[in-house]
């Protein structure tokens, strides 16, 4: 690669960088690395390799030497990821470990992971690449810190597509169910200290058991968003669980109501929550959930029914295993996807997000990690204070 010459003085951004980008092996990758970030914190309008070296370099070459660092030059960026992340619960006093997904639309068929999709919120279909991202979030915000890349239909069967944007042999995440699935075993691995609650909107998906299940393994807390057809053990409850608890759906249980459980069964309800932000009723019953390790599947969970706030519509099911927190605790931990939603936001309309002009998996994750290092810096400075 080229080296030019870094011409926009940023110090502090070039000292955060330092650590994120230490494992790299080579000091031209490093210096690239530096580039492509300052590229990303500086340049207007699209996020092109062009006008991401244009923004700090005067070398010629400088926007070739930038594609061969993202796409064809070997490095890893989980390294990167779990600095960033390390970095990031540093300053902001987290919350919790927020899923969320980015549609990331694309003109032709040809980057990795890119189909027809149906986007809820236009009604209509687009041809899109999706991310699904996990975050550090806190009252100061969301910094996305790991993601996985969507790869339905042919991207999950096809050896010769495959192949072509250098698609391992043992990555498939054909749903979001199972790219949230990796993204917990991934934060479980790379994680020490405390251990946040996981905070995801899984109420479009098929089969959020698997989810559930690897959350209880990892010996994770969650809030999640469930389809009402997850099946929960419902019945009476004694000193160390439920007995003759039945299998039944999360829609069924939650049409009962208030008024509908029993005052010494499994589901005796707790009445309605008051949230944080806009007005949101929430009520509560106490459930099990099936298919859990031995002596964990009647452990009581929380089954709310949010209306306004983070709900859609009339109502979304949402299932805790924060079976003794608070209103105010399960209030808070339902407003951490909204910041995860802001953020969204913000890295696709200022920080090219999905501006990747490339088509291989390991350059769409090295891109989406540029990104989020980029975003984090600009949200959060060394104070741990909102950023401009």
């Amino acid at each position: 690669m080229g080296t030019g010459t870094v011409t926009v003085p940023r110090a502090p951004a070039v000292a955060y960088g330092d650590p994120l980008f230490a494992h790299l092996p080579r000091a031209d990758q490093r210096r690239w690395a530096h580039t492509y970030l300052l590229g990303l914190l500086t340049a207007h309008g699209k996020k092109s390799v062009r006008s991401l070296a244009a923004a700090v370099t005067d070398s010629p070459t400088a926007s070739q030497s930038l594609h061969q660092f993202i796409n064809t030059s070997p490095w890893d960026w989980r390294p990167t990821r779990w600095e960033l992340a390390a970095w990031a619960e540093r300053r902001m006093e987290p919350l919790a470990w927020t899923v969320d997904v980015a549609l990331l639309r694309k003109r032709g068929p040809h980057s990795c992971g890119v189909h027809r999709r149906f986007v809820p919120a236009t009604g209509r279909s687009a041809v899109c690449q999706v991310g699904v991202g996990m975050f550090v979030t806190s009252v100061l915000g969301a910094v996305p810190t790991d993601w996985e890349l969507l790869l339905p239909g042919p991207w999950e069967t096809d050896a010769q597509r495959r192949r072509g944007v250098r698609v391992p042999d043992d990555v498939h995440a054909a749903t979001v169910e199972q790219s949230v699935t990796t993204l917990i075993e991934n934060v479980r691995e790379s994680r020490g200290g405390r251990l946040l609650p996981v905070v995801a909107d899984l109420s479009g998906c098929g089969d959020v058991g698997p989810v559930l299940r690897s959350l209880n393994r990892q010996g994770l807390d969650y809030m999640v968003a469930v389809p009402d057809s997850l099946r929960v053990l419902f019945g009476r409850r004694g000193l160390g669980g439920i007995s003759a608890g039945i299998e039944v759906s999360a829609g069924s249980v939650s049409q009962l109501g208030a008024d509908g459980f029993g005052a010494d069964g499994f589901g005796a309800a707790a009445g309605a929550e008051a949230g944080a932000g806009a007005p949101r009723a929430v009520t509560v019953g106490r459930v099990g959930l099936p298919g859990l390790l031995p002596g964990r599947a009647e452990t009581p969970h929380l089954l709310m029914v949010v209306r306004g706030g983070t709900g859609r519509g009339s109502g979304q099911l949402w299932l805790t295993s924060l079976a003794d927190s608070t209103a105010e605790e399960r209030a808070a931990l339902l407003d951490t996807l909204g910041q995860t939603r802001q953020a969204v936001g913000r890295m696709a309309a200022e920080f090219g997000m999905g501006d990747f002009e490339g088509r291989s998996y390991p350059g769409w994750h090295r891109h989406m990690t540029m990104v989020s290092a980029a975003f984090a810096y600009s949200t959060l400075d060394s104070g741990g204070r909102r950023g401009g």
